[in-house]
């Protein structure tokens, strides 16, 4: 059993076109506060991240933000936080907010949630971390995404046990659940055509 202490959310420093986003990063942001598990995110007041960050601390939850000093400059840097961490640099960010967090969740949000969510995927995968990774599927929002992802194993760029290791849905109990039972199964990241058809 994988025993989650600090989990690390991505998402959008938007709240997106439709309510039901801001209302589950609320709720996700309860349940980690009613778990005991604190949250590590970017640091920031504003979108879903702000979302997140204000429903743990209201629940009494603990919550540590990383944030870039040129992002602090622009206001929008969170001052309830537990703690907040200023970083030189957005390379800096990922990697203070990688250290620390020991589970990784997606909810919607655009490209740089994206780019984080990935570099734990890659890393994952060249087996840098054994941390389950996970995307909150809410109103389907990343059901392309899923789509994609099968897609490069099919087209034989991404390894079906690889694949297997990152979790989709859209009910955060099950994720938790998920992640409670989460083990790690490292494969070689890179496919040989030949013995694969041999």
């Amino acid at each position: 059993m994988t025993k989650i202490t600090a989990l690390c959310i991505y998402c959008g420093s938007s709240s997106g076109t439709d309510p039901v986003y801001v209302e589950r990063a609320r709720a996700f942001g309860s349940s980690l506060a009613q778990r005991g598990i604190t949250l590590i995110y970017g640091g920031g007041k504003v979108g879903l991240m702000g979302t997140v960050a204000d429903a743990v601390l209201a629940g009494g939850g603990r919550v540590v933000g990383v944030i870039p000093r040129q992002l602090v400059e622009l206001e929008v840097a969170h001052q309830g936080l537990s703690e907040i961490q200023v970083v030189d640099t957005m390379h800096q960010r990922k990697t203070r907010m990688f250290e620390l967090a020991d589970a990784f969740v997606a909810l919607p949000g655009g490209f740089g949630t994206l780019d984080e969510m990935f570099e734990m995927l890659t890393w994952s995968q060249l087996g840098l971390h054994e941390y389950p990774c996970a995307f909150l599927d809410v109103r389907g929002y990343f059901t392309p995404l899923r789509g994609m992802m099968d897609h490069m194993v099919g087209e034989g760029f991404v390894r079906a046990e690889q694949r297997a290791q990152i979790w989709f849905g859209d009910d955060q109990d099950q994720l938790f659940e998920w992640m409670q039972g989460y083990k790690v199964h490292h494969v070689p990241k890179w496919i040989d055509r030949r013995s694969v058809d041999a």
